[in-house]
């Protein structure tokens, strides 16, 4: 269920940036939301500013269907979410870390197959690369290598829920006059991940340190 909702999501990536493409051809406005979504998949355009040019309407066309297309995929993507947390414990021991919910450890699964938190951290690529020359060490940002799915969940779980978190806003604190913007929150993302391993391997809930 897990590899079936982030195979749903890749798609849903897909559609929505093609949308996107196709809505900038023919329009100011390429924001979508749910109810300018339903209004496309219906080919309502009336409340749009069209540019009127020679392929606007097959352009519109396109957009009908993708729209319709992306809807059936959001409606299929909360069924298999459903599926996914229902799967998931009250009483397990993620959920006892601040800002993980059910979703976010249905897609983390069983990680106790990690001796240690950096063999996890590098699976989920976030591992920092740095080349040594002479004396002068350089940092070349994180390897990106193993999970792509686990890297996005914890960068955008980092970004949303750190300062619900006291172990993430602590090393946020301290690390927010050195690191900036995307640095800092990959930290956070990576330190998140190293949380994540100890509670589920250890089967311990979280504690703030």
């Amino acid at each position: 269920m897990t590899t079936l909702y982030l195979f749903l999501k890749d798609i849903e990536t897909k559609y929505k940036n093609r949308l996107k493409r196709a809505l900038f051809l023919v329009s100011d406005n390429d924001k979508v939301n749910k109810d300018r979504l339903e209004r496309l998949a219906k080919g309502d355009f009336t409340r749009e500013e069209l540019y009127q040019l020679e392929y606007t309407p097959i352009v519109l066309e396109e957009i009908k269907i993708l729209a319709k297309n992306l809807l059936e995929i959001q409606e299929r993507l909360k069924e298999v979410r459903r599926m996914i947390e229902g799967q998931v414990p009250q009483d397990h021991v993620l959920l006892t870390i601040p800002g993980v919910g059910k979703l976010a450890a249905g897609i983390v699964g069983d990680i106790r197959r990690f001796p240690k938190p950096e063999s996890f951290v590098a699976y989920c690529g976030l591992d920092p690369v740095v080349e040594r020359s002479g004396r002068a060490v350089i940092s070349r940002g994180i390897s990106k290598r193993g999970n792509k799915y686990l890297r996005s969940l914890f960068y955008f779980l980092a970004v949303r829920n750190y300062s619900r978190n006291p172990t993430l806003l602590k090393f946020y604190e301290t690390h927010k006059d050195r690191l900036k913007g995307r640095k800092l929150y990959v930290a956070l993302a990576r330190k998140l991940a190293r949380v994540v391993w100890s509670v589920w391997y250890n089967n311990r809930p979280y504690e703030p340190k």
